[in-house]
Protein backbone atom coordinates (compact mmCIF):
# COMPACT_ATOMS: atom_id res chain seq x y z
CA UNK A 1 0.00 0.00 0.00
CA UNK A 2 1.22 3.15 -0.81
CA UNK A 3 2.61 5.00 2.34
CA UNK A 4 0.35 8.21 1.27
CA UNK A 5 -2.33 6.54 0.56
CA UNK A 6 -2.23 4.56 4.41
CA UNK A 7 -1.63 7.57 5.78
CA UNK A 8 -4.54 9.21 4.90
CA UNK A 9 -6.62 6.60 6.71
CA UNK A 10 -5.52 7.61 9.85
CA UNK A 11 -6.36 10.25 12.28
CA UNK A 12 -4.38 13.62 12.41
CA UNK A 13 -2.62 12.83 15.99
CA UNK A 14 -1.49 9.50 15.15
CA UNK A 15 0.06 11.02 12.08
CA UNK A 16 1.95 13.51 13.90
CA UNK A 17 2.88 10.80 16.29
CA UNK A 18 4.21 8.10 13.80
CA UNK A 19 6.65 10.48 11.95
CA UNK A 20 7.98 11.65 15.46
CA UNK A 21 8.51 8.01 16.56
CA UNK A 22 9.97 6.86 13.01
CA UNK A 23 12.34 9.58 13.03
CA UNK A 24 13.42 9.37 16.36
CA UNK A 25 14.60 5.54 16.15
CA UNK A 26 16.26 6.15 12.70
CA UNK A 27 17.89 8.89 14.69
CA UNK A 28 18.40 6.38 17.47
CA UNK A 29 20.28 4.36 15.20
CA UNK A 30 17.21 2.23 13.48
CA UNK A 31 17.46 1.88 9.82
CA UNK A 32 14.51 2.97 8.78
CA UNK A 33 12.42 5.19 6.38
CA UNK A 34 12.31 8.46 8.28
CA UNK A 35 12.64 10.64 5.15
CA UNK A 36 10.08 8.87 3.42
CA UNK A 37 7.80 8.76 6.17
CA UNK A 38 8.51 12.56 6.75
CA UNK A 39 7.77 13.58 2.96
CA UNK A 40 4.48 11.74 2.38
CA UNK A 41 3.17 13.45 5.81
CA UNK A 42 4.44 16.88 4.68
CA UNK A 43 2.72 16.26 1.26
CA UNK A 44 -0.59 15.46 3.27
CA UNK A 45 -1.02 17.74 5.38
CA UNK A 46 -0.70 20.25 2.12
CA UNK A 47 -3.93 18.51 0.61
CA UNK A 48 -6.13 18.35 4.05
CA UNK A 49 -6.59 20.96 6.20
CA UNK A 50 -7.08 18.79 9.40
CA UNK A 51 -2.83 17.91 9.37
CA UNK A 52 -1.11 21.12 10.68
CA UNK A 53 2.30 21.24 8.85
CA UNK A 54 3.96 23.58 12.19
CA UNK A 55 2.73 20.73 14.72
CA UNK A 56 4.20 18.37 12.22
CA UNK A 57 7.81 19.97 11.53
CA UNK A 58 7.53 20.20 15.83
CA UNK A 59 6.88 16.69 15.87
CA UNK A 60 9.74 15.70 13.46
CA UNK A 61 11.89 17.93 14.72
CA UNK A 62 11.97 16.74 18.63
CA UNK A 63 11.64 13.12 17.20
CA UNK A 64 15.25 13.42 15.52
CA UNK A 65 16.55 15.78 18.81
CA UNK A 66 15.35 13.17 21.27
CA UNK A 67 16.33 10.01 19.16
CA UNK A 68 19.90 11.17 18.27
CA UNK A 69 20.16 12.09 22.22
CA UNK A 70 19.41 8.70 23.15
CA UNK A 71 21.84 7.35 20.64
CA UNK A 72 24.39 9.39 21.98
CA UNK A 73 23.91 7.98 25.40
CA UNK A 74 23.88 4.74 24.11
CA UNK A 75 26.89 4.94 21.86
CA UNK A 76 28.88 6.87 24.74
CA UNK A 77 27.96 3.83 27.65
CA UNK A 78 28.16 0.82 24.72
CA UNK A 79 31.13 2.31 23.08
CA UNK A 80 32.91 0.34 19.85
CA UNK A 81 31.47 -2.85 21.38
CA UNK A 82 28.27 -1.51 20.43
CA UNK A 83 29.29 -0.70 16.97
CA UNK A 84 30.93 -3.89 16.11
CA UNK A 85 27.58 -5.65 17.41
CA UNK A 86 25.52 -2.97 15.16
CA UNK A 87 27.87 -4.30 12.53
CA UNK A 88 26.76 -7.85 13.30
CA UNK A 89 23.01 -6.84 13.34
CA UNK A 90 22.99 -4.56 10.49
CA UNK A 91 25.86 -4.70 7.74
CA UNK A 92 24.38 -3.08 5.12
CA UNK A 93 24.20 -0.03 7.23
CA UNK A 94 26.92 -0.51 9.83
CA UNK A 95 29.55 -1.93 8.10
CA UNK A 96 33.18 -1.63 9.48
CA UNK A 97 33.22 0.79 5.42
CA UNK A 98 30.28 2.96 6.96
CA UNK A 99 31.83 3.26 10.29
CA UNK A 100 35.34 4.40 8.64
CA UNK A 101 33.64 6.64 6.48
CA UNK A 102 31.25 8.38 9.31
CA UNK A 103 34.24 8.16 12.09
CA UNK A 104 36.77 9.95 9.83
CA UNK A 105 34.00 13.19 8.83
CA UNK A 106 33.57 13.08 12.71
CA UNK A 107 37.35 13.43 13.46
CA UNK A 108 37.31 16.16 10.54
CA UNK A 109 34.45 18.02 11.29
CA UNK A 110 33.48 17.52 14.45
CA UNK A 111 30.25 19.25 15.82
CA UNK A 112 29.23 20.40 11.98
CA UNK A 113 29.24 16.18 11.31
CA UNK A 114 26.50 15.84 13.50
CA UNK A 115 24.62 18.89 11.75
CA UNK A 116 24.98 18.00 8.25
CA UNK A 117 25.27 14.45 8.78
CA UNK A 118 20.98 14.72 9.18
CA UNK A 119 21.04 15.67 5.35
CA UNK A 120 22.77 12.59 4.67
CA UNK A 121 20.62 9.44 4.75
CA UNK A 122 23.27 6.80 5.73
CA UNK A 123 24.99 9.25 7.90
CA UNK A 124 21.80 10.31 9.44
CA UNK A 125 21.57 6.62 11.70
CA UNK A 126 25.32 7.30 12.80
CA UNK A 127 25.11 10.77 14.22
CA UNK A 128 23.81 9.96 17.82
CA UNK A 129 25.91 6.97 18.49
CA UNK A 130 28.94 7.80 16.72
CA UNK A 131 29.09 10.98 18.44
CA UNK A 132 28.61 9.13 22.04
CA UNK A 133 31.42 6.56 21.45
CA UNK A 134 33.91 9.29 19.91
CA UNK A 135 33.09 10.91 23.36
CA UNK A 136 32.37 14.25 21.92
CA UNK A 137 31.23 17.03 24.50
CA UNK A 138 27.67 16.49 25.17
CA UNK A 139 27.01 20.54 25.01
CA UNK A 140 28.79 20.74 21.53
CA UNK A 141 26.76 16.74 20.44
CA UNK A 142 24.00 19.02 21.79
CA UNK A 143 24.03 21.98 19.85
CA UNK A 144 24.91 20.84 16.12
CA UNK A 145 21.92 17.91 17.66
CA UNK A 146 19.05 20.73 18.15
CA UNK A 147 19.96 22.82 15.05
CA UNK A 148 20.46 19.86 12.55
CA UNK A 149 17.01 18.44 13.30
CA UNK A 150 14.81 21.24 13.69
CA UNK A 151 16.59 22.62 9.96
CA UNK A 152 16.37 19.18 8.50
CA UNK A 153 12.76 18.02 9.87
CA UNK A 154 11.48 21.70 10.05
CA UNK A 155 13.12 23.00 7.15
CA UNK A 156 11.87 19.93 5.07
CA UNK A 157 8.45 19.79 6.20
CA UNK A 158 7.64 23.55 5.13
CA UNK A 159 9.21 22.66 1.82
CA UNK A 160 7.63 19.83 0.89
CA UNK A 161 4.35 21.34 2.34
CA UNK A 162 4.72 25.06 -0.10
CA UNK A 163 5.16 22.86 -3.00
CA UNK A 164 2.19 20.95 -2.23
CA UNK A 165 0.37 24.11 -1.47
CA UNK A 166 1.59 25.64 -4.86
CA UNK A 167 1.07 22.54 -6.96
CA UNK A 168 -1.95 20.67 -5.37
CA UNK A 169 -3.77 19.83 -7.87
CA UNK A 170 -1.29 18.41 -9.49
CA UNK A 171 0.33 16.55 -6.36
CA UNK A 172 -2.93 15.18 -6.04
CA UNK A 173 -2.45 13.11 -9.34
CA UNK A 174 1.32 12.76 -8.83
CA UNK A 175 1.78 12.70 -5.46
CA UNK A 176 4.09 9.54 -5.88
CA UNK A 177 6.72 11.68 -7.62
CA UNK A 178 7.46 13.83 -4.35
CA UNK A 179 8.28 10.31 -3.14
CA UNK A 180 10.41 9.41 -5.88
CA UNK A 181 11.79 12.04 -5.81
CA UNK A 182 12.87 11.68 -1.91
CA UNK A 183 14.11 8.26 -2.98
CA UNK A 184 16.24 9.43 -5.09
CA UNK A 185 18.20 11.55 -2.96
CA UNK A 186 18.26 9.12 -0.81
CA UNK A 187 19.82 6.44 -3.01
CA UNK A 188 22.16 8.97 -4.58
CA UNK A 189 23.34 9.70 -1.08
CA UNK A 190 23.67 6.15 -0.51
CA UNK A 191 25.87 5.42 -3.26
CA UNK A 192 28.13 8.18 -2.72
CA UNK A 193 28.67 7.19 1.06
CA UNK A 194 28.53 3.67 -0.08
CA UNK A 195 31.97 4.74 -2.56
CA UNK A 196 33.43 6.40 0.20
CA UNK A 197 32.79 3.38 2.50
CA UNK A 198 34.20 1.10 0.11
CA UNK A 199 37.63 3.37 0.37
CA UNK A 200 37.38 3.76 4.14
CA UNK A 201 37.54 0.10 4.56
CA UNK A 202 40.35 -0.26 2.79
CA UNK A 203 42.17 2.52 4.55
CA UNK A 204 40.94 0.81 7.56
CA UNK A 205 41.99 -2.57 7.05
CA UNK A 206 45.69 -1.40 5.83
CA UNK A 207 46.08 0.92 9.27
CA UNK A 208 44.92 -1.83 11.93
CA UNK A 209 42.43 -2.09 14.31
CA UNK A 210 42.37 1.20 16.35
CA UNK A 211 42.17 1.46 20.38
CA UNK A 212 39.34 1.25 22.60
CA UNK A 213 39.28 4.25 24.38
CA UNK A 214 38.82 3.70 28.08
CA UNK A 215 35.02 4.04 29.52
CA UNK A 216 34.67 6.83 31.83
Amino acid sequence: MHVQDWLETVPAVSIYALVGLVIGLESLGIPLPGEIVLVSAALLSSQHEGINPVILGACASIGAIVGDSIGYAIGRKGGRPLLAWLGAKFPRHFSEGHVATAERSFQKWGMWAVFFGRFIALLRIFAGPLAGVLRMPYWKFLIANVLGGIIWAGGTTAVIYYVGVVAESWLKRFSWLGLVAAVLIGLASMLIVRRKAKKAATEHAAAGPEPVPAAE
